[in-house]
């Protein structure tokens, strides 16, 4: 019949030109143990209005949700946020792998991680 939803859907990972891009680290490595690899990724929830959106860390070992955050804005300092507060809960991964997105990609969130000596692994839209 054609119908579809008349509520559009974000857009969440979109690229910064201006932004470095990490290579992606993960295409041969065995994940053996927690705080090995962590990964980052946002979704959004609709509300009435609008959306909220879900940033989420989780470690790939043992698939844990290690911290979370929500925002009603689409910034870096929210996703950061969920990383600082994992990190002061868990200690700090080896190696941190979020998508190719401008809020993991941007120096306000890049920075942080990579002062503290966390390597950077970023996957591609064809996930490597």
């Amino acid at each position: 019949m054609g119908l579809t939803a008349i509520n559009q859907k974000p857009s969440l990972s979109k690229k910064a030109a201006s932004h470095q891009i990490y290579p992606y680290l993960l295409r041969t490595l065995k994940v053996e143990r927690s705080n090995q690899v962590w990964a980052t990724d946002i979704t959004y929830i609709p509300v009435c209005g609008g959306f909220v959106y879900l940033c989420a860390v989780i470690d790939w070992h043992s698939r844990m949700v290690l911290a979370w955050e929500l925002s009603n804005t689409l910034d870096a300092s929210f996703c950061l946020r969920a990383v600082q507060c994992a990190m002061a809960i868990y200690g700090k991964p080896e190696i941190f792998n979020p998508d190719q997105g401008g809020q993991f990609t941007s120096a306000e969130f890049t920075q942080p991680l990579l002062a503290a000596g966390v390597r950077l692994s970023m996957a591609g839209k064809d996930g490597a």
